[in-house]
């Protein structure tokens, strides 16, 4: 079967306070058994943040604390092959050469997905969706503004700290947004050209309808004549 990857990408920081407030909730990620190259990690490779059941009620000091927590940069993760650098093995390699591998592999992946959106640009990510996939959704997307993580009230020393701990992922951000709005202004162009070449052809076939009514609408209005002076 062909399948289809596509995915949606958040801004960063939205994203990294999103799964503190959900980890702090209660929510874990013990099922997840972070496969890769044929074998999960050790727990040396990837030693968990917290003791117990769950991280539940950890604050967000904490939270950012953890330096092997891997809500840091998860989309970069996410998205790269991280076969490149040895898994979750760090002692595999200098952490400036995995850095730079990860997130040149994350860009590639991305933009070799049939489709990838942002959560930030809602209307946007549904037009390039629909004309990707010719379809048309029901409904518009609705941008909530309103979120988790919009309610959370941070200083600036503490976004710039989260920033620090998300790097590659605002990186990779940075680069996903251009090439996103560049494929929707493209997409925009196609579409305006596309209309243009509609009407002028719908235009070209109103004058040709119009050329062969008038020789007819010419030969009526002679045989009526002729009728009328026969008759008088």
């Amino acid at each position: 079967r062909n399948f289809y990857y596509i995915t949606m990408l958040r801004d960063p920081v939205s994203r990294y306070l999103s799964e503190w407030k959900h980890v702090q909730r209660g929510a874990t990620w013990k099922t997840s058994l972070h496969m890769c190259d044929g074998r999960s990690p050790t727990p040396d490779e990837l030693p968990t943040c917290y003791e117990g059941d769950d991280w539940s009620g950890v604050s967000l000091q904490e939270f950012m604390d953890c330096s092997y927590n891997l809500a840091n940069n998860r989309q970069v993760r996410m998205l790269a092959d991280l076969s490149l650098v040895g898994c979750y093995n760090l002692t595999f390699m200098n952490e400036s050469e995995r850095n730079m591998i990860l997130l040149q592999s994350a860009k590639n992946n991305l933009k070799n997905m049939a489709f990838f959106g942002l959560t930030e640009f809602q209307r946007k990510t549904q037009y390039l969706f629909e004309r990707t996939f010719n379809l048309k959704f029901i409904s518009p997307f609705t941008q909530f503004n309103v979120t988790r993580a919009s309610n959370v009230d941070i200083g600036e020393d503490v976004r710039q700290r989260i920033e620090e701990l998300n790097f590659l992922d605002m990186q990779l951000y940075e680069y996903a947004k251009d090439l996103f709005l560049q494929r929707f202004q493209y997409s925009k162009q196609e579409e305006h050209q596309k209309n243009r070449l509609k009407r002028r052809e719908e235009r070209r076939l109103l004058r040709e309808q119009r050329a062969h009514q008038w020789p007819r609408e010419e030969a009526a209005e002679v045989a009526v004549t002729e009728d009328y002076n026969s008759q008088v």
